[in-house]
């Protein structure tokens, strides 16, 4: 039971700290980066990024850093052994499901307005676009890198917790 205790939080560590880091990136990189380019070049940038996202690696992050969270914490609980890991695994997922509810909420339905907007032809209609995309866009993702980063360092504290036994 020990073993699975501790594949099972290391892999939330691993996952939700690789999420965390997709979600930094856009913030500390992506998105600067993108705002110095000009509108046309902004949506379609975007329109393809959301594209390009839709795959298993990023199905993996997302969906499995909850599954294995909940992995972890029902271990922990049921499983004897580290308790000291369990307030931290559950904080983590709170935190965690934040994230997935953000995404869902805010962050999916502007990218997906983004993408029915499709490429105008006028330059208005290209910044019209991108303005009503951008700054919800980044609030939100900000806000979720936030949580997920909490929840990151809630799950690697339940790892040290674990390791010391307590």
């Amino acid at each position: 039971m020990r073993v699975l205790q501790g594949v099972s939080l290391m892999g939330a560590v691993l996952l939700t700290g690789l999420s965390a880091g997709l979600y930094y990136g856009f913030a500390a990189a992506v998105m600067p980066g993108l705002r110095r380019s000009g509108d046309r070049t902004f949506v379609e940038g975007m329109q393809r990024i959301n594209t390009a996202i839709l795959n298993g690696w990023f199905l993996l992050l997302f969906a499995g850093s909850l599954l294995l969270i909940v992995a972890a914490g029902a271990l922990h609980l049921w499983g004897g052994g580290s308790k000291g890991a369990v307030p931290w695994i559950v904080a983590a997922a709170v935190l965690y499901v934040a994230v997935l509810v953000i995404t869902m909420a805010f962050n999916v339905p502007l990218n997906d307005a983004l993408d029915a907007g499709g490429l105008p032809d006028s330059a208005e209609r290209l910044a019209e676009l991108r303005e009503r995309f951008e700054g919800a866009w980044n609030r939100w993702n900000l806000l979720r890198t936030v949580c997920n980063t909490a929840a990151f360092g809630c799950l690697a504290w339940a790892l040290v917790r674990y390791g010391n036994g307590s």
